[in-house]
């Protein structure tokens, strides 16, 4: 009999598609369970038009007839152009998101900035290399958001290198959106560096990426001591919630444990699990096969919602009857392919992790914190990704979950000198505090199962007067000026101890 590269017969598969089970007739990808599979960032290209703003000034005598720059004629604004296009091309081929730069226009009068349109931009990035204010306002419009880029030392000089100031931008520290104040700001400026604009826009594409999200929320959604997040991250964030039942789930899972294809396709996956590099099993294989089995039922489920990002609540008592395991290891499995999926349902943190999952391209660790003392704050939670940079498994202990000590929890260490970023939310507040740290250790104390002692980087005694007993988003790497950046854009009141 013909076998599949999973270990499941031919028969088997078939029968799997036709009961819309597991897959389906052609599968997609993502549909079957695969530890190799490239992980997928899940991000939303980010489309961005260069504009150039120049000026043709006319020779007088005896007068002053040209103001500062070097791009002052139609043969400098073509070598400018060419010189835009190369770095947008060179931008594209470093951004590690998905860039898509559109062609460069151009405006040497007021009136043609005032032409200009915004046909499928996500952001405009302005070249002021000369003209007027009214130009440069024209160029930026009304309530429109965009970058500015200027040239001291990259190529030709640009006059607004000098003339930029906050007569035309908004002042650092005023909340995007003031009523009265210009959109753009001293801080949405570049100068020289495509480098510079390279971060901001990895910012936006987040933005872009995070707000709408559509997540299914088995279960339902709550807030931990914020009873109205839900409601904020629909209308602040524009995310949809599916609130998807647990009796209809209950059925779903039910029969799914008692189909045998089903259950043979989740031993295979197991076995491969088991024999990845530092797996270690601590807890009943039973729990890790039905781990597999719930992970099947969960991909159905966002499949036929269309959701992108799941959660899910009551996971600690709830699930456990129904699905024979806990939820823990199953997050960890969808985490570490790409999808968004957290434990608990709790949409105080959620926007945060899914901010941050979209401006890192990198699973995110959602997990409660501890008093921090002597510099040192400890992060648990029994549900989280292996596979944190998006490339490599961390090793993992596969023990129970700690509470209930039943099913399946990985216990992931995460190297020691790992830098991480971190989102702590104020309750449905809308103010986030945004901060840094190393990873000193992996302890094994009673608590929740994947847990690691972090040094911040910064004032650690400002999180003295922060809440307490709150969840976190964590992910590897620095991405404080992104947050930052694209939480200002989205209502949030930024703060960063690092």
């Amino acid at each position: 009999m013909c076998c599949l590269e999973d270990g499941v017969s031919r028969r088997e598969f078939v029968s799997l598609a036709g009961a819309g089970a597991l897959v389906q007739p052609n599968p997609e990808p993502g549909a079957m369970w695969d530890p190799e599979r490239p992980f997928e960032r899940r991000q939303k290209p980010l489309r961005v038009r260069p504009v150039l703003l120049y000026a043709t000034p006319q020779s007088k005598e005896q007068t002053s007839w040209k103001s500062w720059g070097g791009v002052l004629t139609e043969a400098a604004a073509n070598e400018e152009v060419g010189r835009i296009d190369r770095e947008w091309q060179a931008l594209k081929a470093m951004a590690e998101f998905p860039l898509e730069p559109l062609p460069v226009q151009r405006a040497s009068t007021v009136e043609a900035a005032n032409a200009l349109r915004p046909e499928g931009e996500d952001i405009r990035v302005i070249y002021p290399a000369a003209g007027s204010g009214a130009m440069l306002r024209a160029a930026i419009g009304e309530n429109r958001d965009a970058l500015i880029f200027v040239r001291h030392r990259s190529g030709p000089v640009y006059y607004w290198y000098e003339a930029l100031s906050t007569r035309y931008l908004r002042k650092a520290g005023v909340a995007y959106g003031t009523e009265g104040t210009p959109r753009v700001s001293v801080e949405d400026v570049a100068v020289d560096d495509p480098q510079e604009l390279l971060w901001r826009l990895r910012a936006l594409c987040g933005l872009k990426t995070f707000l709408g999200t559509r997540i299914l929320a088995l279960g339902g959604p709550w807030g931990k001591y914020a009873p109205e997040a839900p409601q904020v991250a629909r209308e602040r964030f524009g995310i949809e919630i599916i609130d998807s039942s647990y009796d209809d789930f209950e059925k779903r899972i039910g029969s799914a444990l008692r189909d045998p294809a089903r259950k043979r396709l989740a031993e295979t996956w197991t076995d491969r699990y088991l024999k990845m590099p530092g797996t270690k099993l601590e807890t009943g294989r039973g729990f890790v096969v039905n781990s597999f089995v719930l992970y099947g039922v969960l991909k159905d489920l966002m499949r036929e919602h269309d959701a992108t990002a799941f959660t899910i609540k009551s996971c600690m008592n709830t699930v456990i009857p129904m699905a024979q395991t806990t939820a823990c290891l199953t997050l960890g499995l969808m985490g570490d392919e790409g999808i968004p999926a957290f434990c608990e349902s709790d949409f105080v943190v959620l926007p945060p992790c899914l901010l941050l999952r979209a401006i890192s391209g990198r699973p995110v660790f959602m997990h409660n914190s501890t008093f921090p003392h002597n510099g040192v704050v400890t992060c648990a939670h029994c549900a989280a990704p292996r596979r944190m940079d998006g490339k490599r498994y961390e090793p993992a202990r596969i023990l129970t979950h700690y509470e209930s000590e039943y099913g399946a929890a990985p216990k992931v260490e995460i190297p020691p000198g790992q830098e991480v970023t971190f989102i702590n939310p104020e309750y449905a507040t809308l103010r986030w505090v945004g901060l840094k740290g190393i990873v000193e250790a992996n302890p094994f104390l009673p608590i929740c199962r994947s847990q690691q002692d972090v040094r911040i980087s910064g004032d650690w005694r400002k999180l003295l007067n922060e809440v307490r007993d709150s969840h976190w988003a964590m992910a590897y790497g620095d991405w404080l000026k992104e947050c930052g950046f694209a939480a200002e854009r989205a209502g949030v009141r930024w703060e960063s101890i690092t």
